[in-house]
């Protein structure tokens, strides 16, 4: 119940603004060919975004309890490209409202969700967004 009302808050205070351009942005990557590795990341992301209460982000190697190419060298390459071009601003976004929620008390599950945004808007390959289960 405490989750629901969580992400109630969440969406309605921001989560469906910062969803839907986690979302955009998928959308503009799937455009440009090049950025087309990175659109599912962008769309897993988003729909951590919408409802990040109840859910963690995890590397897909434990999820799936191998490696996959996301989560190898090329991964890792994908991972320092993002970063360059464009992931260390998203990341910087996401801290900077952190920073803003964790002001108050009643901020700081907030802004703990923001933090972990910013953590994977800076390498998004080879996560995933897994339920918890409590």
């Amino acid at each position: 119940m405490i989750r629901l009302i969580l992400n109630i808050l969440w969406f309605v205070l921001g989560g469906w603004l910062s969803g839907l351009l986690w979302l955009l942005g998928g959308a503009l990557l799937a455009i440009t060919i090049v950025g087309l590795p990175y659109t599912g990341a962008a769309w897993r992301i988003a729909g951590f975004a919408f409802w990040p209460f109840g859910k963690e982000i995890v590397s897909r190697e434990i999820v799936s309890g191998r490696g996959d190419l996301g989560t190898g060298p090329l991964g890792f390459v994908l991972n320092v490209i993002w970063f360059i071009l464009g992931g260390w601003y998203i990341a910087l976004s996401h801290l900077m409202i952190a920073a803003a929620e964790a002001v108050t008390i009643v901020g700081i599950p907030f802004a703990i969700k923001d933090f972990q945004l910013a953590i994977i808007a800076l390498a998004p390959i080879g996560r995933e967004v897994v339920e918890v289960r409590r």
